[in-house]
């Protein structure tokens, strides 16, 4: 072969080679660069493998992580009904198989925990579909009833449909958002920890080698296996903290995410309703009826979740606890076949011993007769391995198709009994249609349940058989080595036969006894976990007892808290009516307990609770070795012996804390567990009854202000006139007489609006009145309306008394619900016709308040009042007010006035004199009402000379902060006036008083609450005429 080189500027060159020459290049090269290869391999596994063993730890971390999170994925894509990931349920038969025997159980809890979640999933979709087909169902009933038009109601169910995709389009970015977020925070958490542990490890190695230097290589090979054992101890824990911990992270957001779909569905509904309602589509009565009847069907559907889900958590429990006997059976089938592999494996050993023993067999011969005994056995054994997992593999392929298939047909029959059957277009009313559900869901989780069951025990079976085929091979392959090989080796080597025969005879005879010996044990322990496993389903049919009643207590308590909260004195209009329901709904949609989130958290406790333990354990073992340390160091001299007795000292710590870590879980942290369980869940009720208080109470606040900050415009107005009055009558502008013709001209305006309001809040009530004994007469009870009618009752009049008794028992609770309704429907009637009243009242006062402002316009025409000036008066009168309601007011009052001066003087006095004389009336009044209020304020302070200089100190800097909230017109510069009494007196009046150091003024910070002659009481039927019968009782103390 030959190779032309061509090159510019340059000769041709003609190379020549041989084919050998080549070849052995090659493979001269390449063994070099494989033993370099090989050995810089080396060189980095020795100086990295504490990194590698990191990185291996939290890939393996990340990889359950990502399986966790692929799990949690699937949660809000559960949109296929009946549906049991398939791959989650081919699990047990991988643990079954191939799961080592001590880790069974580990992970069989955490399959428990995936399949928890997944049911968490489907119960989710099932609820949010009922809601939705509720609703549907809902908006047709109306139709039929003549409530809601068909347009009307097709074009709210296309709207439904709209916003509950987008809805759930919504809750599924953001779950995924939150997923993406969570698993970056996971990871990072984990790498952080990881990190340390590894650093931690690294520093305890480079401490042990130092230490083996200096001493003998047997104690060092055991302290390094020991310090080897306890850094995996370490990291397995703490790997398994971390992942309950993320378990936790992830069932914490799932759960969030599903309480506010369930909210957001309430909201759709709401919000659609009301405005339907506020377009006309839907008549008030017709809304009110609609969401009477949500609000029950939602209690219904409340009742079925509760139902549902003690029903599958039993069956769930149910079926785990019989996969932990499966497991228990599968551990007791193992350690048979082993102790019989073990069994025959011991008599090759043992014959020889015996053969020696007896003299038979040359000392010379048994070490080499034994060494080959060992090998022949090991290799019987890795065979035995071997077999046993090539045949695990194929078997285990069998029984995942098998169990596929099988669940597919299950699949596939409840899909077609579902399109036979569809619960929402067979089911006419609601009641029929959740009955349905219920029915339908109960019948598919206790097929599915003894599917799985007949499976899982199947699958048990057949792993049984294949390992008792396989140790029964294995046995007889023993024997064959004992009989056929050294038997005869032993026969060659001038062994008696009949003492050989004798001795083979006997191992047949222990091998019997030991089989059945094994049996038997097999026997007592199998009875021994069916009884545990009888007892297991009998606690848990009484859980779900205690469950259904628990759940039970919750929803009656949710009424309490309704009809506490309906007997408070309320006063609320049909909008916030249907707000308050749409709270109430909000919170008690979660009340109830998810089936995962109780396990998770209670896992995540417990390994808080050992964690907190362990540590507390260590560093106790750490003092112990510091101590004992600190003694060994003076009481040994030499460098050697205080090495031995250090290396001795370590391993006892190092064995310390090894038990520490394999050290089972305590009982007391079980119980702190299941307390703080319970202490969380009375928290979460606590703290959603505080929700509604503080809902409720916000409702009554922001009317409380309302009506506060009127009474405090109109008490402000009526000072107002109280000043007129008196500035007319001191500057002579009117007499007394005409004065009270002015208020005597008024008082027909303020007769016509108390027999108007009169009126009107007797013609409500009388309505209110009537509408509610419509009620009453519609919700009569009869005893053909509870099922018990007089034919019934003669008809079952021969049957005994018990049959009765269980019928009347049957319809009490019935009864109950009727009368719990009409006393809420009374109720909200009385909290409507409340705040109906109030209206009426409110608008009457407002009437009543612009009257007063035409007065006050009028007098302040009258007496030519500077607008300035009236605008500082206001302010002390309003300190609570904003300078943009003040000067409202002020703008009102100018209109009525028409045109007032706005600066300090008139244009029109006739001289100066006149002038300077009523602009000192005016500052006189201004100060009189300024001086008044602090006289009040300081007496109910007590005395300022008292006060010590530092807390003089502090209300000036406490002044600097609220300085804002003065208005500009209250400057205390001027002095006091002779106080003269007011038509409306400001005896509730406060202030607070602060002098400043460096001038001696004193500033006054005052608010003026509402004024008692004028509020309004709780009750409307005891208030109709407060704010008015006071104003004529303050006209007349002004004609006294």
């Amino acid at each position: 072969m030959e190779l032309r080189l061509l090159s510019i500027g340059h000769p041709k060159v003609t190379i020549s080679y041989s084919h050998a020459i080549h070849a052995s290049g090659f493979f001269i090269a390449f063994f070099v660069s494989l033993v370099l290869t090989c050995a810089g391999f080396f060189i980095v596994y020795r100086t990295q493998i504490l990194k590698w063993s990191f990185l291996s730890k939290n890939q393996e971390i990340q990889r359950e992580l990502s399986q966790n999170h692929k799990l949690e994925h699937s949660q809000f894509n559960s949109g296929d009904f009946f549906s049991e990931d398939t791959i989650m349920n081919d699990q047990i038969i991988d643990i079954l198989s191939f799961e080592e025997s001590g880790n069974k159980l580990q992970a069989l809890e955490d399959l428990e925990v995936a399949s928890l979640t997944r049911a968490d999933a489907d119960l989710e979709a099932y609820r949010t579909q009922i809601c939705k087909d509720v609703i549907a169902m809902m908006m047709k009933n109306m139709v039929l009833s003549h409530s809601l038009f068909p347009h009307v109601e097709k074009r709210m169910s296309s709207i439904f449909k709209k916003q509950f995709l987008a809805m759930e389009k919504e809750i599924q970015e953001e779950y995924e958002r939150k997923m993406v977020a969570l698993t970056a925070e996971c990871n990072l958490e984990t790498r952080k920890k990881m990190e340390a542990q590894c650093q931690k490890a690294r520093a305890s190695n480079e401490e042990a080698e130092e230490l083996m230097k200096k001493m003998n290589e047997k104690p060092a090979v055991e302290y390094k296996s020991l310090l080897d054992r306890l850094h995996r101890l370490e990291q397995d824990h703490l790997k398994r903290f971390l992942l309950v911990k993320q378990e936790e992270y992830f069932a914490k957001a799932y759960r969030q995410l599903a309480v506010t779909q369930r909210k957001e569905l309430h909201n759709i509904f709401f919000t659609q309703i009301t405005n339907a309602t506020f377009k006309g589509e839907l008549k008030l009565e017709a809304a009110k009826t609609l969401v009477e009847g949500y609000s029950k069907i939602q209690g219904d559907i409340e009742e079925l979740m509760d139902f549902l889900q003690a029903s599958k958590k039993y069956h769930l429990n149910r079926r785990f606890a019989y996969r932990e006997y499966l497991i228990s059976k599968t551990q007791l089938r193992d350690s048979q076949a082993y102790a019989l592999i073990n069994a025959a494996a011991a008599q090759i050993s043992s014959l020889i011993n015996k053969m020696e023993r007896a003299g038979h067999l040359p000392e010379s011969h048994l070490g080499v007769l034994l060494d080959r005994a060992e090998a022949e056995i090991n290799s019987v054994k890795q065979k035995f391995d071997h077999d046993l997992k090539q045949e695990k593999q194929k078997l285990h392929q069998k029984l995942i198709t098998k169990r596929r298939r099988e669940m597919l047909q299950k699949k596939e029959h409840w899909k077609e009994q579902l399109s036979l059957g569809d619960p929402f277009k067979t089911s006419k009313e609601i009641t029929q249609y959740l009955s349905h559900w219920k029915n339908l869901l109960s019948d598919h989780t206790i097929e599915f349940e003894e599917l799985t069951e007949k499976l899982d025990n199947e699958a048990s079976e057949e792993l049984k058989e294949l390992l008792f085929s396989l140790t029964e091979k294995t046995v007889e392959d023993l024997k064959r080595v004992q009989y056929g090989v050294f038997v005869q080796e032993l026969v060659k080597l001038s062994v008696p036969k009949m003492f050989l025969l004798e001795a083979v005879e006997e191992h047949k005879k222990e091998m019997v006894v030991k089989h059945e010996q094994l049996e038997r044990e097999e026997r007592d322990k199998s009875t021994a976990a069916e009884e545990l496993l009888q007892l297991t389903r009998q606690k848990l049919s009484q859980e779900l007892e205690t469950s259904l009643s628990e759940q039970k207590k919750l929803r009656s308590w949710e009424q309490s808290v309704l009809m506490h909260l309906l007997s408070l004195p309320l006063s609320l209009s049909e909008e916030e009516l249907l707000r308050m329901r749409q709270e109430l709904h909000c919170c008690f949609s979660q009340v109830d307990s998810s089936l995962a989130w109780p396990k998770i958290r209670a896992r995540t406790l417990l390994q808080a609770f050992e964690v907190e333990w362990r540590d507390t354990e260590l560093l106790k073992v750490d003092q112990n070795l510091a101590m004992t340390n600190k003694q060994q160091h003076s009481k040994t001299k030499t460098t050697g012996s205080r090495n031995r007795n250090k290396i001795g000292i370590l391993k006892k710590s190092l064995q310390d804390k090894i038990f520490i870590y394999e050290d089972l879980v305590k009982d007391e942290n079980l119980n702190k567990v299941s307390y703080e369980l319970l202490l969380e869940k009375e928290c979460q009720l606590r703290d959603l009854e505080n929700k509604l208080g503080e809902y409720i109470a916000s409702l009554a606040f922001q009317k409380a202000v309302k009506k506060s900050k009127t009474l405090e415009l109109y008490t402000a107005i009526i000072s107002i006139q109280a000043l007129l009055f008196e500035q007319l009558s001191m500057s002579k502008t009117l007499s007394k007489l005409e004065c009270i013709q002015i208020l005597e001209a008024h008082n027909p305006e303020i007769e016509e609006l108390d027999r108007k309001l009169e009126y009107e809040m007797f013609h409500k009530e009388s309505t209110q009145q009537q509408q509610q004994q419509h009620l009453m007469s519609r919700q009569r009870w009869t005893p053909d309306g509870l099922g018990l009618s007089s034919e019934a009752v003669e008809m079952n009049a021969d049957r005994q008394v018990t049959v009765l008794l269980r019928q009347a028992m049957n319809k009490c609770r019935q009864l109950i619900n009727l009368h719990q309704q009409s006393l809420r429907d009374e109720q909200w009637n009385c909290a409507v016709l409340e705040d109906l009243l109030e209206n009426i009242e409110m608008d009457a006062f407002l009437a009543l308040y612009s009257q007063e402002l035409r007065l006050a316009g009028y007098l302040a025409k009258l007496t030519r009042v500077p607008m300035g000036m009236l605008h500082r008066i206001l302010n002390l009168l309003l300190p609570s007010s904003s300078q943009s309601e003040v000067l409202s007011v002020l703008n009102s009052i100018s209109k009525y006035s028409d045109g007032v001066a706005e600066g300090g003087s008139n244009a029109d006095d006739s001289g100066s004199c006149k002038k300077k004389k009523n602009q000192e009336l005016w500052q006189a009044l201004e100060n009189k009402v300024r001086q008044d209020l602090i006289n009040r304020s300081l007496e109910k302070m007590p005395s300022l000379n008292k006060r010590k200089d530092s807390l003089i100190k502090k209300k000036q800097l406490a002044l600097l902060e609220k300085a804002s909230f003065i208005h500009l017109g209250c400057s205390p510069t001027h002095p006091p006036m002779e106080q003269s009494d007011l038509p409306v007196p400001l005896d509730t009046a406060t202030a607070e008083a602060i002098e400043l150091l460096d001038t001696g003024e004193k500033v006054f910070l005052f608010r003026e609450p509402s004024d008692p002659i004028v509020s309004l009481h709780n009750s409307p039927r005891k208030k109709k005429k407060n704010f008015l019968n006071s104003k004529k009782a303050a006209r007349a103390n002004m004609d006294s």
